[in-house]
């Protein structure tokens, strides 16, 4: 199987030990330069096997060649259309439909996106495994970033470590807010009486949810959202615990007269691509059922 390879010319202020140039300026963990090592990677100076003591000069080509990547085995390729808005070797962006797992699950073990992003690594030759950056609840719609392989997966990882992946939501929400924008504050835990519900309580994970409001529709309202934390069900745990529960989520006491599932689309990414440095700006339009609610409703 063909491994991932990536080349860099060594800068100025680079020059040293290849272990620091590799780990310092170039961010690659030290387990992955483990795996390189042993596991069936390569560091190549000038075109030359080299070991991480090796220093290199100003000028110098760096080559990594990763270790192969297997794809999961409980995980077969299902051939599905995408909406990819944004690729290149490193990353792809794909705007999720609703009802679409991202994962397969055991209650749904066929037909869900990284399922239907190996079949497409399969017909473009893409030797990876699926290496999802965020992921979003099955009938929630919009933008999930896929790393192509490890390193871009870690070097992503770490940006969603120290919030610098920036997520915009579209919601719509039961009600009018008294206020344009606020913060709910709120730790989310398990609620013990179910399998898949969260809810605000004191022995829960730290939890802050901003919300400004776009406009109001008909008695409800639409709203975009940044999450500062990524608790599960973050965003509807939080609206309902404020009395705005999201229109179609009926988990946690929304009305599910307007729309099938709740409305909520993850509309917006920017963030500093580290391959291409360079920010990105990424949008997802409103799918269409989300369109046929808020384009039907008269704003206030």
């Amino acid at each position: 199987m063909t491994a991932f390879t990536i080349t860099w010319t060594v800068k100025e202020d680079e020059a040293g030990l290849l272990r620091e140039f590799l780990r310092v300026h170039k961010k690659i963990s030290k387990s992955a330069l483990a795996d390189i090592k042993f596991t069936g990677g390569e560091l190549l100076v000038n075109g030359e096997p080299s070991t991480v003591r090796k220093h290199v000069r100003t000028g110098d080509e760096v080559e990594v060649r990763f270790p192969p990547e297997e794809v999961s085995s409980h995980m077969d390729p299902v051939p599905m259309p995408l909406d990819i808005l944004y690729e290149d070797e490193h990353l792809l962006i794909v705007n999720k439909p609703a009802g679409l797992p991202t994962i397969p699950s055991r209650y749904q073990t066929k037909g869900s996106l990284a399922q239907g992003v190996l079949s497409y690594y399969e017909q473009e030759g893409v030797h990876s495994t699926f290496h999802a950056v965020n992921r979003l609840d099955k009938d929630t719609s919009g933008l999930l970033m896929i790393a192509k392989h490890r390193f871009a997966h870690s070097l992503f990882s770490q940006q969603q470590k120290v919030k610098a992946i920036n997520r915009t939501y579209l919601a719509g929400l039961k009600g009018l807010f008294k206020s344009l924008s606020g913060t709910v504050d709120a730790p989310i835990g398990r609620n013990e009486d179910s399998l898949v519900e969260r809810m605000v309580t004191e022995q829960g994970q730290k939890a802050v949810t901003h919300y400004s409001v776009v406009k109001e529709i008909e008695g409800n309202t639409l709203v975009s959202l940044q999450l500062e934390t990524g608790r599960t069900h973050q965003i509807r745990v939080h609206m309902s615990h404020i009395g705005h529960p999201l229109l179609g989520d009926d988990l946690y006491g929304g009305p599910i007269d307007l729309i099938a599932r709740q409305a909520l689309h993850s509309w917006k990414v920017s963030f500093f691509h580290p391959f291409e440095e360079k920010l990105m700006n990424v949008d997802a339009p409103l799918p269409q059922d989300l369109q046929q609610l808020f384009g039907n409703m008269r704003e206030q």
